[in-house]
């Protein structure tokens, strides 16, 4: 029951926002994730996610220092804030949800395998 928006089309060097919003449940329970799978690609690559309060993040490398996760709980939305933009950024981006540690550090949440819940994807493209 979550859902993304927020995607289009940027310019590379160009920011975007994205949201997620959970439509029922404990949102509150949940640390939320987001993932990405860009064209041509099978698997979807973990970008970041932020604890159930949104008190601590992580990202991979790709995108440290240009993404930033915050959440409104409630609102029940977690925000993905993308700076700097690139081409090798557009994918399409997955929201997902599960229960973790209140403390999220390097490693957790990296895996699909971590959420049970996922939202159906919107389109981000950057152009050159």
């Amino acid at each position: 029951h979550l859902a993304e928006s927020g995607g289009g089309l940027v310019q590379a060097g160009g920011s975007l926002r994205i949201s997620c919003t959970a439509s029922r449940g404990a949102f509150t329970l949940y640390a939320v994730g987001w993932f990405r799978q860009a064209p041509g690609k099978e698997d979807r690559e973990f970008v970041g996610v932020t604890s159930w309060n949104g008190g601590s993040s992580w990202y991979t490398d790709s995108v440290e220092g240009r993404f930033t996760l915050s959440r409104d709980n409630a609102k029940s939305t977690v925000y993905l804030q993308m700076s700097d933009l690139k081409p090798e950024d557009t994918a399409i981006y997955y929201c997902a949800a599960g229960i973790m540690s209140s403390l999220v550090t390097a490693g957790t949440g990296s895996s699909t395998r971590d959420y049970d819940y996922w939202g159906q994807g919107t389109q981000v493209t950057v152009s050159a």
